[in-house]
């Protein structure tokens, strides 16, 4: 494989087969984590540091990858020769971000950008969308894999078991066809470095606007990436999404409405109206790729789900349930909850509360008005304070204005100063609860570790 460098580099044209060393930084990321995996699959020397520790170091470090805690240019080895990055670093740590890319001693390249390094060999099929992504790309993964196609997949996410004895909790699996799948990221345009021969958009929405101006700016990152796709490929998508329409007029590649494939009846083995219309656009996809309707639906209903996405944790002694689920956008919100309620809905008695930890200053104030909407399905709402991430706090927004304002609407929610004073209020309503209490962490953060707690009493 070849790896194609811009300018006056004296890295251009290297082939990467040659390549033994490589160090990841930010390597517990969820998507940059898969490509060290492929690269210690093929057998070359990985090495890798990130801020934390977690669940995905853990899966790495038990694969005999070495894993330093802590991030400085100092824990590269002397030996390396392409170091692979997390785009945030150039928010969280510029002069880490800086002195990697100014030396001239090893190949520096971006998580992205090393996505397009393995599509341009691959025919890639690409899975963008503002929602609905990992669950569309883990559908497509799984519905290729059980009708013998063995694809190569990169998803935002762990898949949950092992059952088909090929995925275990990874986030990648090591194909030998043709195929490329793979989870298509639009924060910083990302996804624009990807080549694929069919794209799937879930849908678009307001979101990332720490980065992109407003909607319009959105859209021109997905008609760019739209653009891309050749005339013999496939963009599908739903073209009745106003969104969306704009997205692909005048493309040259053929459009495939997945609402066409959409089937209410379908049995998956994760609740919610959201996940059938992800499983209608893998459904879609796969079709393109020649495979059987019954070859399709029978990979769609062993479909286990994937890590944080509806994932049931455990039953506390009261017999409540605890969940933990990743949605941290309002439509995300809306859709998870309601497909809570397909299950434990309040006519049979049940009670949702939910612990929700908004994610990023800049997407809680601009989204503000749909954050305080979202929240309808749940009985009580624990607001946990916002994970910053890349973000400085400059006052104007926090989880009590977050909190004020879903009690203007449904008069439901409670904010917390921290994570202990939150544990503590869950605590003492343990006594309470019995088997019709739902308890769901909600969060691209660590609302997690609430429910993790909860379930060591």
């Amino acid at each position: 494989m070849k790896l194609k460098l811009s300018g006056n580099n004296k890295f251009m044209d290297l082939d990467l087969n040659k390549i033994k060393n490589v160090h990841f930084i930010g390597i517990g990321g969820i998507g940059i984590s898969a490509v060290a995996r492929m690269m210690h699959l093929e057998g070359k020397n990985v090495t890798g540091q990130d801020m934390q520790d977690g669940e995905v170091i853990h899966e790495l470090t038990s694969l005999g990858i070495p894993v330093t805690i802590g991030q400085f240019y100092e824990n590269i080895p002397e030996d390396t020769e392409l170091v692979v990055y997390t785009i945030a670093i150039d928010n969280y740590d510029p002069e880490l971000s800086k002195k990697i890319k100014s030396q001239e001693r090893m190949i520096v390249k971006s998580y992205p950008e090393m996505l397009g390094v393995i599509s341009s060999s691959k025919y890639t099929i690409a899975i963008s969308g503002t929602h609905g992504k990992t669950t569309t790309t883990g559908m497509l993964a799984q519905v290729l894999m059980d009708s013998g196609n063995d694809p190569t997949v990169i998803i935002g996410s762990l898949i949950k078991d092992n059952s088909n004895g090929v995925c275990g909790r990874s986030n990648f699996i090591a194909g030998k066809s043709e195929y490329f799948v793979v989870e298509a990221c639009e924060y910083r345009r990302s996804f624009l470095n990807i080549n694929p021969k069919i794209l799937i958009i879930t849908n678009i929405d307001r979101d990332h606007l720490d980065y992109y101006k407003d909607i319009e700016d959105i859209k021109n990152a997905f008609r760019e990436m739209a653009m891309k796709v050749p005339s013999d490929g496939y963009v599908i998508c739903n073209p009745h999404d106003e969104n969306v329409l704009d997205v692909i007029e005048g493309i040259k590649a053929k459009v495939l409405d997945y609402s066409e494939f959409f089937d209410n009846n379908l049995k998956l083995k994760i609740p919610g109206v959201h996940n059938k219309k992800n499983a209608a656009a893998a459904y879609a996809a796969a079709r393109t790729l020649g495979l059987s309707s019954q070859d399709i639906i029978s990979g769609l209903a062993n479909f286990p789900g994937t890590w944080r996405r509806f994932e049931f944790k455990g039953k506390l002694s009261s017999g409540a349930l605890v969940y933990d689920d990743y949605a941290h956008h309002p439509a995300e919100i809306v859709a998870t909850l309601s497909g809570f309620r397909e299950l434990y809905s309040t006519e049979m008695g049940y009670c949702i509360t939910v612990i929700f930890q908004p994610h990023l200053f800049s997407r809680t104030k601009m989204l503000l008005k749909e954050f305080k909407q979202s929240f309808k399905d749940a009985d009580e709402v624990l607001i946990l304070p916002i994970y910053y991430a890349r973000e400085e706090d400059d006052g104007t927004i926090s989880s009590e204005i977050l909190a004020n304002e879903i009690n203007k609407y449904t008069n439901n929610a409670k904010a917390f100063s921290d994570f202990d004073q939150a544990s503590r209020y869950l605590e003492s309503k343990l006594p309470d609860m019995n088997d019709k209490n739902i308890i769901v962490t909600m969060g691209a953060g660590e609302a997690f570790k609430l429910g993790d707690k909860l379930l060591l009493k």
